[in-house]
């Protein structure tokens, strides 16, 4: 098949264009500054980790939701609650070894961050049917091990978004090949071990009911 790019007078294939960013790293970066610009923190605390996060967008561009960014790339995540919202679906996370909530990487195909998160809530819960609440409940940034887009694991820092996502009644669970276990647990009765920011966002949904 000849070559749809055609060639130049001199009969030499003609350069191939430079690949512009991949769209949906883009457009998920985008969407992360336009959503924490607007977004009212719920404390001083959120008001300066959103700041920072905006400002690291910025500067990095669509790169800024690339896992291959090891300095740090945006991630979104879920606290998915029962309908009764008095159970979070936590998976203990292989490499960590800690009950975190439902999330993961930016993928070829998502458009936003609350896309990211509704699809990873989906992907890791086995649960279909999942509405969640367009106000992001939480951010936050940490350090991590995670795997790059080759497989390979080595130090990163997650920019998380989180939203409060809700299961419909009657859910059954089914655990995927990306978690250790993925259990419900009481909001009042979280399993030993969990660290603040799952308390957080925990307390944060309360509010919200």
């Amino acid at each position: 098949m000849s070559d749809p790019r055609g060639s130049d007078a001199g009969g030499a294939a003609a350069r191939p264009p430079a690949v512009p960013p991949a769209s949906h790293l883009a457009a998920c970066a985008e969407d992360a500054a336009r959503l924490l610009g607007r977004w009212a923190a719920p404390d001083d605390a959120q008001a300066l980790l959103r700041i920072r996060i905006v400002d690291y967008v910025a500067a990095h561009g669509p790169a800024a939701a690339d896992r291959d960014l090891r300095l740090g790339h945006l991630t979104g995540s879920a606290l998915l609650l029962d309908h009764t919202r008095t159970r979070a679906l936590l998976t203990l996370h292989p490499f960590i070894g800690l009950w975190v909530q439902l999330g993961g990487h930016v993928e070829p195909g998502d458009a936003s961050m609350a896309q990211v998160a509704a699809r990873e809530a989906a992907e890791e819960s086995g649960i279909d049917g999942i509405t969640l609440d367009p106000v992001p409940l939480g951010i936050d940034w940490h350090p991590v091990r995670c795997k790059d887009s080759r497989g390979g694991r080595s130090p990163s820092e997650h920019l998380d978004l989180t939203w409060l996502a809700i299961a419909p009644p009657g859910a059954q669970h089914v655990r995927s090949d990306e978690s250790l276990d993925l259990a419900w647990f009481d909001l009042d009765a979280l399993p030993e071990g969990t660290d603040a920011t799952l308390h957080r966002l925990v307390a944060a949904a309360l509010r919200r009911s």
